[in-house]
């Protein structure tokens, strides 16, 4: 099954998209795509069978995002805690995952004419080593393709990923990049897995759960969240429209709240580079006074100062992940 299923929709289906298209739409789009298993009882077939069954319901969906203008897709494939499942099972989705990516890598003609971007966001070293250079291939392969974005969480939950990109503020102050001073709600933000990718305007969870399960939680603060008793094989677009609009009917709440936080952070940050100035000017003065004026501009040094650093460490961080990814790949062709 390919990654994105060529259909077009029918004259219904387009003329609900372009009603729900007059309105706002979100951007990116999350999901948790529960009730795989609970599917697979369902229809009385092997629990690999709706694992299946839930990989081409995907291929449709992001078909379904396109035709809507949808140009950011994040999915939760596969969780760190799913390991604990039972080894015929763990054993089956490592298998499944490896039949895809294989596929993709075969794809590149039709992932190219669209313009996907694959992602995978998590910690790969958890997973068998072929897989890994599977993944890693499929990521650099689509790496330059910037039309729409799917981003792969696989052997990932959201602490973890927090708890990483804590390590890696703590990283970046060990090399010097950074002071400590310098870590902030901003750049623990930027230091996520996520961080090439804006927040989830839509997060949607199917087969009736009430939950996160781990998923997102840093980045879906200010997003709409929307719960669906349907399980994800038997998604339909229907479904998709239904989050969408619900979506639409909370947007002016969730953006006022976007921006109340936004301003929040500012506000939060200059205080911040206000109180560290002063600081350095009790140190630098011995208690003198400083007016007004000269204070102003030390502030302004120092912010840009703090700004220049904060980059440096970024691109830093960056490239060592884009490095990570690129030697793997390499591994892959050697072998």
């Amino acid at each position: 099954m390919s990654w994105i299923r060529e259909r077009e929709l029918s004259f219904l289906e387009r003329l609900t998209a372009n009603i729900l298209k007059a309105g706002p739409m979100p951007k990116h789009v999350a999901f948790i795509m529960d009730g795989n298993r609970r599917f697979a009882q369902k229809a009385h077939v092997q629990r690999q069978e709706g694992h299946s069954q839930g990989f081409e319901k995907l291929a449709e969906t992001l078909r379904w995002c396109l035709n809507l203008g949808i140009h950011e897709v994040t999915v939760y494939a596969f969780s760190i805690e799913n390991f604990k499942r039972s080894k015929e099972e763990v054993d089956g989705l490592m298998e499944l995952a490896r039949q895809k990516f294989s596929r993709l890598l075969t794809e590149q003609e039709n992932l190219e004419k669209h313009g996907v971007c694959i992602r995978v966001l998590g910690d790969l070293t958890l997973l068998p080593a072929d897989l890994q250079q599977l993944i890693a291939k499929s990521v650099v392969a689509t790496k330059a393709h910037n039309k729409c974005f799917l981003n792969v969480c696989f052997a990932y939950t959201s602490r973890y990923e927090i708890a990483s990109a804590v390590k890696e503020m703590a990283w970046g102050v060990e090399q010097g990049l950074i002071k400590s001073s310098d870590v902030s709600e901003v750049l623990l933000s930027e230091c996520l897995y996520s961080s090439n990718s804006p927040n989830p305007d839509l997060l949607i969870r199917t087969s009736g759960e009430v939950r996160l399960s781990d998923f997102l939680l840093w980045q879906t603060s200010y997003s709409c969240l929307v719960f669906q008793s349907v399980l994800w094989p038997e998604y339909s677009f229907w479904n998709l429209c239904e989050a969408v609009l619900q979506y639409q009917l909370s947007y002016q709440s969730l953006q006022k709240a976007r921006d109340l936080h936004r301003e929040g952070q500012a506000l939060q940050q200059m205080e911040e580079d206000r109180s560290c100035v002063a600081e350095l000017l009790q140190h630098r003065g011995n208690g003198k006074l400083v007016d007004s004026q000269s204070r102003q501009k030390e502030l302004l040094n120092y912010i840009a100062s703090r700004e220049e650093r904060v980059r440096c460490f970024l691109n830093a961080l960056q490239h060592k992940r884009d490095t990570f990814f690129s030697d793997l790949s390499s591994q892959a062709v050697v072998a």
